[in-house]
């Protein structure tokens, strides 16, 4: 079942990145040392009972006046309505109810999107008890009352926020059609892509609103096999804020990411790969996804020559270096050049996505390449790896038994994964690696 996404609205100084940073703790869902990946918090990763969801910041009010605060917090609601699943409508009991707060809970209410009116600041509730009941004259049920700062009442709210997930679906579990997502920048082509992808294959099965937000759902038919494109064009939005631009993308591409087996992004060949790109591709690196870069608009690049592809090739490996494993192909939507072989490559990434390698072969390679490069050592102690083993795909994910974890150096993991790349191949897909210590005579 897709991963179910929260997000949080409120006006500056009501306790929103508290409440944030109080729910997803240390746990991002960007890794800091990644190259290239946003270390904005728009989002994270919470887990609660059985259940694990994406918790949004939808942010960035500036406080210049009341009539900006206002505007702004339109635009937060309407993100939180076009990405989520469950607003937390965050206020501030010490504030009290403001004329901001009323017109985004109209805006709300209108939503038709489950709503959780939560009341921060509530740090004594014998004190503000009365207060919090003011909350009841937005008409969007009962206030909530908490302390994000002293993770007061947290426990209540997540178990309301859980019980408005869908319950597991059998028919979700089953259906094993590639899930692709086309993602990028405004104006790289994602949509002009999908429609071409229809218009080749001449069958589209269906054309609906996906089941999140209102990315489109496509189902097109290949050759036989069908595929399901999540197209997330309507990030484009009227906000000349550059920052909520990027936001509303970042978020968007979170969303279709979540569900996608593989992820195509796609780049502006006139432009060439963006800083904006990287963070789209952090995103799908750091959830296992499959990953294609797409560079559209091919035929559009001018004075090309036999090292045009090579040299846009290098600059993309150099701007997305933590994901050497992409596959890269040049097209152009406007004239259909290569864009049958996107079908060919989602799947050889699905094929690599799923690859699960016998643990005899596995470990016959890790002993090769332990011979032809000795394992580190430490103050006259030496890196054993008594077996590995893979554990499960989506992406391909081993596990190595050693004598002592803090040997396995980064480097020599890095060594050990290029050579079952190598003998493996892998294309298209992050491979994850987990180290467990093992007693020599357990």
């Amino acid at each position: 079942m897709r991963k179910q996404m929260v997000a949080v609205v409120g006006r500056p100084n009501v306790g929103k990145s508290t409440l944030f940073n109080a729910l997803t703790g240390s746990r991002t869902a960007i890794v800091e040392d990644t190259p290239g990946v946003t270390r904005d918090r728009i989002y994270g990763e919470v887990s609660w009972l059985d259940y694990n969801f994406t918790l949004v910041d939808t942010g960035g009010i500036e406080p210049d006046s009341k009539d900006v605060i206002l505007a702004q917090m339109r635009e937060q609601a309407q993100i939180a309505i076009d990405t989520s699943d469950v607003i937390l409508f965050l206020t501030d009991v010490r504030q009290g109810l403001t004329d901001a707060d009323s017109k985004v809970a109209d805006m709300l209410r209108r939503s038709h999107k489950p709503v959780l009116l939560v009341v921060n600041k509530v740090d004594n509730p014998d004190k503000f008890m009365a207060d919090v009941y003011e909350f009841y004259n937005l008409g969007i049920g009962d206030p909530i009352p908490i302390s994000a700062s002293s993770k007061l009442g947290l426990g209540d709210l997540l178990d309301k926020v859980v019980s408005y997930f869908p319950p597991e679906s059998k028919e979700e579990e089953e259906d094993d059609r590639p899930k692709v997502a086309i993602v990028g920048k405004p104006n790289v082509g994602k949509s002009s892509i999908i429609n071409k992808l229809v218009g080749e294959s001449r069958v589209i099965v269906s054309d609906v609103a996906g089941t999140t937000r209102d990315a489109i759902d496509t189902e097109i038919v290949h050759n036989g096999q069908e595929y399901v494109f999540i197209d997330t064009a309507g990030i484009r939005r009227k906000n000349k804020i550059k920052l909520e631009l990027e936001r509303y993308m970042i978020i968007r591409a979170v969303s279709a990411i979540e569900r996608a087996d593989v992820v195509i992004l796609v780049i502006d060949a006139t432009e060439g790969v963006t800083e904006q790109d990287a963070k789209i591709a952090g995103i799908a690196h750091e959830r296992g996804k499959g990953m294609i870069i797409a560079v559209n608009k091919w035929d559009a690049v001018e004075g090309k020559n036999d090292k045009s592809i090579y040299r846009m090739t290098e600059k993309i490996r150099q701007v997305l270096s933590f994901m050497p494993y992409a596959e890269i192909i040049f097209i152009s939507a406007k004239t259909g050049q290569r864009m049958g072989k996107l079908f060919d490559m989602v799947d050889l990434v699905m094929q690599n996505q799923t690859l699960r390698i016998a643990t005899g072969v596995l470990n016959e390679i890790i002993v090769d390449a332990m011979a032809m490069q000795q394992p580190p050592t430490d103050k006259g102690k030496r890196l054993k790896i008594f077996y590995t083993t893979q554990v499960s795909v989506k992406p391909p994910t081993f596990v190595f038994f050693v004598n002592d974890k803090k040997l396995m150096h980064f480097s020599y993991l890095r060594y050990l994964q290029n050579q079952i790349r190598d003998t493996f191949g892998f294309k298209g897909t992050p491979l994850r690696f987990i180290v467990r210590e093992r007693k020599e005579n357990a």
